[in-house]
C-alpha cells in the first residue's frame, strides 16, 4: 500500500489543484457557502484517518448541553438509510452509522441526533422540527463548505501533523495545507499527557497561526473501568482478554494497555469495519472482549457477546480548557 501511494506521487500536483481551485472558487463567492441563522460548530480535520472528532463533538456536547439544546450533525458513513434521518428510540448503527449512535446512546436525554449527507438540508430539516435546537455541531464537516460555519474547529494530530504532510494520493491531506487558515481553533491532539513548553513553542511555530487564530493541545484520558450491557470492570482486573478495534489508528489504545501491563491478543479491522457472521463467529470463540465504544455501538447488538464484551470509554483533556470554553461560548453569545 505504502509503495503504491508513491507510484502515484504523478498524480499529487493533480489533486493539489483541483481541491486548491475548489477552495478559492468558495474563497471568491463563485461558489456559493450557505450561512444558517441557527449557531453552526464545525469539527474536523484536513487528514484522512483518525483525528479524534468523535471525542471533540462529546466535549462539546458537555459543554453546552446545559445551556443549549445541542443537535450534532453528520454524514452517518456507512449506513443503510437515505436521506435526513434523526434518531430515535429505534436508531441502530447501521441507521444511523456507528459514531451517531454513539452520540445518541449516551446523550439522547440532552441532545439530538441527525444525519445527512447533505449538511444544508439536514440544517433546514433540524430547523422545522418543534424542538428547535440552539446549537448545531457539525461532524468532520471542514472540507464540506457549502455550509458557513459560524466557527471552525480545526484537529491535527501529535504524531502526524498536518504541517508535515501532503495531500492525497501520496500523502493524507484532504486538501493542501493552507485550508488551515479557514480554522478559529487549531487542536492538536492525542499529544502525550507530558508534553513540555517547549515542544509546545516548536509546534506553534511550525503551525504559524493567524492573528485571529487560537492552538490547543489535547491528549486522550482512558477510564479506569471498562463497560458492558449490563456491568463494569476494573481495567486493572482484566487478563488475557482480546481487544477488537476497527478505528483509524489502534495504537495508543495499544500502548495504553501494555503499560498497564495487561495481557491481550489484537485483532486489528479497518476503520467503520462492517462485522460479518465469520467475525461474529471467531467472536465467539473469545472469552473476554475490550474494544471501543465506537465499535462496540456495532457488536453490542449481538447477544452471544453480551456478557463478555466491553468498551473502554475515553474522553479528551484540553491544556487550557478555561480559555477555549470562553472562546466556545463568547461566539454563542453573539450568535443569539
Amino acid at each position: 500500500m505504502i509503495f503504491l501511494r508513491y507510484i502515484l506521487y504523478p498524480i499529487v500536483p493533480i489533486y493539489y489543484l483541483v481541491t486548491w481551485l475548489r477552495n478559492k472558487l468558495y474563497d471568491l463567492g463563485v461558489k456559493k457557502s450557505i450561512s444558517h441563522k441557527i449557531p453552526v460548530i464545525c469539527v474536523g480535520n484536513l487528514s484522512v484517518g483518525g483525528t479524534g472528532k468523535t471525542p471533540m463533538i462529546e466535549y462539546l456536547i458537555h459543554l453546552l448541553k446545559d445551556d443549549y439544546l445541542v443537535a450534532t450533525l453528520s454524514r452517518g458513513y456507512k449506513r443503510k438509510t437515505k436521506g435526513f434521518q434523526l434518531a430515535n428510540k429505534d436508531a441502530t448503527a447501521e441507521s444511523i452509522g456507528d459514531e451517531p449512535f454513539q452520540f445518541y446512546n449516551k446523550f439522547k436525554k440532552n441532545i439530538l441526533v441527525a444525519v445527512d449527507a447533505d449538511r444544508n438540508n439536514g440544517i433546514k430539516q433540524l430547523q422545522l422540527i418543534d424542538n428547535l435546537p440552539g446549537v448545531i455541531l457539525l461532524d468532520d464537516a471542514f472540507q464540506h463548505r457549502k455550509v458557513k460555519a459560524g466557527f471552525n474547529i480545526l484537529l491535527t494530530t501529535y504524531n502526524n501533523p498536518y504541517f508535515k504532510d501532503i495531500v492525497l494520493p501520496t500523502g493524507n491531506l484532504r486538501e493542501p495545507r493552507n485550508g488551515s487558515k479557514r480554522a478559529n481553533i487549531i487542536m492538536v491532539t492525542k499529544c502525550p499527557k507530558d508534553l513540555s513548553d517547549a515542544e509546545k513553542n516548536i509546534i506553534l511555530q511550525k503551525i504559524n497561526p493567524e492573528t485571529n487564530q487560537h492552538v490547543f493541545f489535547s491528549s486522550i484520558s482512558y477510564s479506569n473501568s471498562v463497560i458492558s450491557s449490563n456491568t463494569n470492570k476494573p481495567i486493572d482486573d482484566l487478563n488475557n482478554f482480546t481487544l477488537v478495534t476497527g478505528i483509524a489508528n489502534a495504537s495508543p489504545l495499544v500502548s495504553f494497555l501494555k503499560e498497564k501491563g495487561l495481557k491481550f491478543d489484537h485483532l486489528n479491522f479497518k476503520d467503520h469495519h462492517e462485522f460479518s457472521e465469520q467475525d461474529i463467529l471467531e467472536l465467539n470463540k473469545r472469552d473476554l472482549i475490550v474494544t471501543t465504544e465506537k465499535d462496540f455501538m456495532r457488536l453490542k447488538q449481538y447477544e452471544s457477546l453480551r456478557d463478555k464484551l466491553f468498551y473502554l470509554p475515553i474522553s479528551t483533556v484540553i491544556n487550557d480548557e478555561v480559555k477555549i470554553n470562553k472562546l466556545i461560548k463568547d461566539f454563542l453569545k453573539t450568535k443569539l
